[in-house]
């Protein structure tokens, strides 16, 4: 059983050039198999919103809800770096409120660190976080929780302009206490430029190869969340077909009276089922 990462590890994975690998986990037993696969890290996103609920997008997510599926992932991958991530409001209206929710995913369901959306205009609360003794990694580029401002779920920094802007919160997030940096939807130039800026460890969803290292959204990867894929997504499995068959056999066989075999069922002791017959005549 390998030995859990901690912020030093990965530091000096980016520094040796070394990819980290992680993807989204909700629930015991995706960590496990996340963990035996060997993940570095396992991200209990905000995804969980339309992975797990069906909500339209993440900005429902509560808090209570982070949290239980964060003690689940913990439980289910305990030797991986797991980051809890922040929900909608839990951090937006304060530096007392960012600190003490990010509090809580580390009393509460022990995370290794949180995550939260935004550059420079979530600094402070990066700091407060920081300074408070926890581990913060700072998410750019396409930020989902605010998405009716960047007008939907649209690939961020592709103009010069944009980009730039980009450039400056990535830097400001540094500048703040992160340890670490998640880029998403973003040209793989600019990703690049971050992660050759930057001295500590940037990754990428949907922005590119020359990151240091990837994040993917589990039911992406499996093929089960089926309400739409963005470009940036590699299915390497169709389970939604795969589970959907094994419901139809499983109605088709109790309505034809295939299933239960005896070889499903528990057989009485010896010998007591004519007592049984008995007693039951006496009543």
């Amino acid at each position: 059983m390998s030995k859990k990462l901690n912020r030093f590890d990965l530091q000096k994975m980016k520094d040796s050039g070394e990819q980290v690998v992680w993807i989204t986990a909700y629930d015991f037993a995706t960590a496990q198999f996340a963990e035996k696969a060997g993940m570095d890290m396992l991200l209990v996103g905000d995804s969980l919103g339309m992975c797990i609920y069906g909500y339209e997008g993440t900005v429902p997510v509560t808090m209570d809800q982070c949290i239980v599926h964060s003690e689940a992932v913990r439980r289910g991958a305990p030797n991986t770096f797991v980051i809890g991530d922040m929900p909608f409001l839990s951090y937006q209206v304060s530096t007392e409120d960012s600190v003490r929710n990010a509090g809580r995913f580390y009393k509460e369901a022990n995370v290794d660190a949180i995550k939260l959306e935004g550059g420079l205009r979530v600094c402070p609360q990066i700091k407060a976080i920081a300074d408070a003794g926890m581990l913060v990694m700072g998410h750019i580029g396409l930020t989902p929780q605010s998405s009716g401002q960047l007008g939907g779920f649209k690939a961020q920094g592709r103009t010069a302009a944009t980009a730039l802007e980009a450039i400056k919160d990535a830097r400001a997030v540094q500048e703040a206490g992160a340890y670490a940096l998640l880029v998403e939807a973003v040209p793989p130039e600019v990703c690049k430029i971050m992660r050759d800026e930057l001295t500590i460890p940037v990754y990428s969803i949907g922005a590119g190869i020359q990151a240091d290292g990837q994040l993917m959204i589990s039911s992406d990867v499996l093929g089960i969340f089926q309400a739409f894929t963005p470009k940036f997504v590699k299915r390497y499995a169709n389970l939604a077909e795969e589970i959907t068959k094994a419901f139809e056999a499983y109605v088709k066989d109790v309505r034809s009276l295939r299933f239960p075999e005896d070889k499903h069922t528990y057989k009485m002791i010896e010998g007591e089922l004519p007592k049984l017959m008995e007693r039951l005549k006496g009543k």
